[in-house]
C-alpha cells in the first residue's frame, strides 16, 4: 500500500457502502461525538465543525493514517431538521417539506493524523420536494423507516419518489458522503485511485 491506511470514522452504514465505491481498504471507528450544534452557529458551520471533530475523535487509535470525517445538516428554511428518530417526527417533517426546498449541508473532512494536515469542505445540496399526499409520506415512512436519516429523506432508497429535482455538484454528497470531494482530497495527500 503506498498511502497509510484509511479510517472512516464514522458508524454510519451509508457512508460505509459510499466509500466501498471507491475499492480501497479502509477500517471503521465510532468517533463517539456529541452532534450538539453551538449556540448561534449556522448548520454549515455545525456540519464542518462535526466533520473535523470525528476525524479528530479517532486519530489517537490511528496516529498514522487518513482519517475520513463527515457529518450532514438538512435545514428548511433555515431551520435544522435532524433525524427524526420516530414515525409522528418524521411524518411531520416530511409534511413540512412537499412543495418545497430543503439544503442538505454535507461536510467532509480528511486529516493525515502522521502530518496533523486537515483538509475540509462543505458541499450544498438542494432538493425540491414534491406536493406529495399524506398517503404517499405513510407508505413511504412504512416501506423505508427512514428514522435514522435526516429531514426522514432517505434519497438513495424511496426517498427518490418525493423528489421533483435535486441540484447540486456532488449526486453521493446527498447521502452522506461527498465522494468527489473525498477523491480530491485523497489525491491531495498521494492516493492513487485509479
Amino acid at each position: 500500500m503506498s498511502h497509510p491506511p484509511l479510517v472512516l470514522a464514522s458508524t454510519s452504514p451509508y457512508r460505509r457502502a459510499l466509500l466501498a465505491r471507491l475499492r480501497l481498504p479502509f477500517e471503521v471507528e465510532s468517533p463517539g461525538v456529541d452532534e450538539t450544534a453551538l449556540s448561534g452557529e449556522t448548520a454549515r458551520d455545525t456540519a464542518l465543525r462535526l466533520a473535523q471533530a470525528k476525524a479528530r475523535a479517532v486519530t489517537p487509535k490511528f496516529p498514522r493514517a487518513l482519517v475520513i470525517g463527515s457529518d450532514q445538516v438538512a435545514t428548511l428554511d433555515g431551520e435544522r431538521l435532524g433525524k427524526p428518530g420516530g414515525h409522528e417526527r418524521a411524518v411531520a417533517q416530511l409534511k413540512a417539506m412537499r412543495g418545497r426546498t430543503v439544503v442538505f449541508h454535507t461536510a467532509l473532512a480528511l486529516l493525515n493524523s502522521t502530518s496533523g494536515a486537515m483538509q475540509a469542505a462543505e458541499v450544498p445540496t438542494q432538493v425540491r420536494f414534491r406536493d406529495y399526499s399524506d398517503r404517499e409520506i405513510e407508505r413511504y415512512l412504512e416501506i423505508e423507516r427512514p428514522y435514522d436519516c435526516s429531514g426522514s429523506a432517505k434519497i438513495e432508497g424511496l426517498g427518490v419518489v418525493l423528489v421533483e429535482r435535486v441540484s447540486g455538484d456532488d449526486p453521493t454528497a446527498l447521502i452522506g458522503l461527498p465522494l468527489v470531494q473525498l477523491c480530491a482530497m485523497l489525491r491531495n495527500e498521494g492516493v492513487t485511485l485509479v
